[in-house]
């Protein structure tokens, strides 16, 4: 069945008018991939692709069969897809000019959208392949990778703005929830818990900006991530009650009370959310967990009183920096559970296992 056709052309979509409209071609042709040897004519909606049936057949072997069907004589191939001429678009671009993606990322979600949208459909491995990878690498499943990405996200003068990058984890959540690419799910998950309620609620803008209705999660989803928010939440107060609340001097400690007023000092500045919200990432634990280290290096602190740098001894420093690694390793394992998902391994496994099926059935 056929679309029903837009109302608008995409801008990103050159197309040529045909004025000569009739029964048997009611398309608009897309000039990008209109080519005069052309021996295959995809349609999508109201647009019309003329490409090479090899080069469709190089690359997934569903086109075959569907080319098996018999034409008229004299005629080119037809082939009708039920899909938007936008993913038909950005997957003829994959196929014909390489994959390569930009800086920034944002800017290419829409064609990676596509791209894997219709390579998961069509079982195309090798593009499917390199858009899960890209995906995996601003959504990754390993605290060392999302560590890398959020230093990634600062700008030159130390903001932190990973929407200048990154898309929003509304648009990845539901790509994923789409084609069943489940390891990206904890990263984006936690990602959009760091927001608050009322902006996770409200949806974020449409990709393709074609129009003004906001994008949003499903009702589950929504659930998930308030849930997950909460207990994202909860975790740093508990790190705080096991870790640092009245800890004892470490062996051998020769700062005595001086550390336990440092222990104090981190305390109280991650409770007030001090670094968070001048950061603005107070609802981000992994973050707040690794400003308690930064808190120990500081030349100078002005919040009261001035400091150069807490008066922790070297034993206390070295017996709490492995304890803050560890409750932030353990955060970053426990979060798929926390947003109803399985391990990362589980995850990842899958996602690699479907696409080594299809490259090798």
């Amino acid at each position: 069945m056929v679309e029903k056709p837009a109302l608008s052309i995409p801008a990103f979509l050159p197309v040529e008018e045909r004025h000569h409209y009739t029964a048997d071609f009611p398309f608009r042709v897309c000039q990008d991939f209109w080519f005069s040897d052309g021996n295959v004519i995809l349609s999508a909606g109201p647009f019309a692709f003329k490409v090479h049936r090899g080069q469709l057949e190089r690359h997934a072997e569903i086109f075959q069969t569907m080319l098996s069907m018999p034409q008229p004589d004299n005629a080119d191939s037809t082939i009708h897809l039920c899909d938007s001429p936008t993913d038909v678009y950005h997957l003829l671009r994959a196929l014909y000019d390489g994959l390569y993606f930009r800086q920034p990322f944002v800017q290419d979600f829409p064609f990676l959208s596509s791209v894997l949208r219709l390579s998961c459909k069509y079982f195309i491995c090798i593009p499917r392949r390199q858009c899960l990878e890209r995906l995996q690498s601003y959504f990754p499943t390993t605290l060392a990778d999302w560590d890398r990405r959020e230093r990634m996200s600062l700008g030159p003068d130390g903001h932190y703005d990973p929407r200048r990058e990154i898309p929003s984890p509304i648009h990845v959540i539901n790509l994923a929830r789409e084609l069943n690419v489940g390891s990206v799910l904890p990263a984006a998950f936690y990602d959009l818990a760091r927001y608050g309620t009322s902006k996770t609620a409200s949806g974020t803008e449409p990709l393709p900006r074609l129009d003004t209705t906001p994008v949003r999660l499903s009702h589950d989803d929504l659930v998930l991530t308030f849930r997950g928010r909460e207990t994202l939440q909860r975790s740093v107060a508990r790190f705080l009650d096991a870790q640092v609340k009245n800890r004892a001097p470490a062996a051998g400690c020769t700062g005595g009370q001086a550390c336990r007023d440092a222990f104090y000092f981190i305390a109280l500045n991650t409770l007030r959310a001090v670094s968070g919200i001048a950061a603005g990432r107070d609802g981000d634990p992994l973050f707040t967990l690794g400003q308690m280290i930064d808190m120990l290096h500081h030349t100078e602190w002005v919040d009261g009183q001035y400091l150069r740098g807490l008066p922790m001894c070297r034993r206390c420093r070295q017996a709490f920096i492995p304890a803050v690694h560890a409750g932030r390793q353990e955060i970053w394992d426990q979060v798929p559970a926390w947003f109803g998902l399985e391990s990362y391994d589980v995850l990842k496994a899958r996602d690699e296992e479907l696409n080594e099926r299809d490259m090798y059935p």
